[in-house]
């Protein structure tokens, strides 16, 4: 490998570093303070890098905000989505969605989603639509898994199925937020909210 191929490597490297560290401090500061309030002269600064640093990697807010929501996304396909693909069995899938989803979001993580979702409510705006995607993702994924269940007899027959996915999607979502802080229990109960919705027989307190 040549001197200059080996300086390219590091100059992709140092780019990779810098990105995610401000991608981790604005999904920081949008948990906190929302797009609105937003400033990236503080989300430089907090990443350790100058606010031209940010500029160099993203040309506005809009762009690095969009870029969060999409790295949010793949970091949850790859901690949560993955496991839950492993479960073969469509109940023990949606517990483990449930149970990866709170561990994911005891981070600043978990506030970012339904922050942005809040605050573009109404809203035709390209960081509100990638934000809904996301939702609408997890809850096609979440739907599959309920018809899966009841063909199979492991979920009970009740609302429509699609209900059932929403509701399974919101429920968790808000207890995982009003959970945070509470590592020592919020997978055990994220798993009690996804059994209650999908009317199985109450769990144990481990999550089994």
């Amino acid at each position: 490998m040549g001197d200059r191929t080996r300086e390219r490597l590091s100059q992709a490297d140092r780019r990779l570093r810098s990105r995610t560290a401000l991608l981790e401090s604005a999904t920081r500061g949008l948990s906190r303070y929302g797009y609105g309030n937003l400033v990236l002269e503080q989300v430089a600064k907090e990443a350790g890098y100058t606010r031209g640093a940010l500029y160099h990697q993203f040309k506005d807010k809009q762009e690095l905000v969009l870029a969060v929501v999409e790295w949010v996304r793949e970091s949850w396909d790859r901690e949560v989505g993955q496991a839950v693909a492993r479960e073969s069995d469509p109940v023990a899938a949606l517990l483990a969605l449930a149970r990866g989803h709170a561990v994911f979001c005891r981070g600043d993580i978990a506030r970012v989603a339904i922050a942005l979702r809040l605050e573009f409510s109404g809203q035709d705006h390209p960081v509100g639509r990638q934000v809904e995607e996301g939702y609408a993702s997890i809850t096609r994924r979440c739907l599959g898994l309920v018809k899966a269940g009841r063909r199979a007899g492991a979920i009970p027959p009740g609302p429509p199925a699609r209900t059932v996915a929403l509701a399974f999607v919101g429920a968790l979502e808000g207890a995982v937020i009003a959970l945070a802080g509470q590592a020592r229990y919020d997978d055990a109960l994220a798993a009690r909210t996804a059994a209650g919705v999908l009317g199985l027989v109450p769990l144990d307190f481990t999550g089994r």
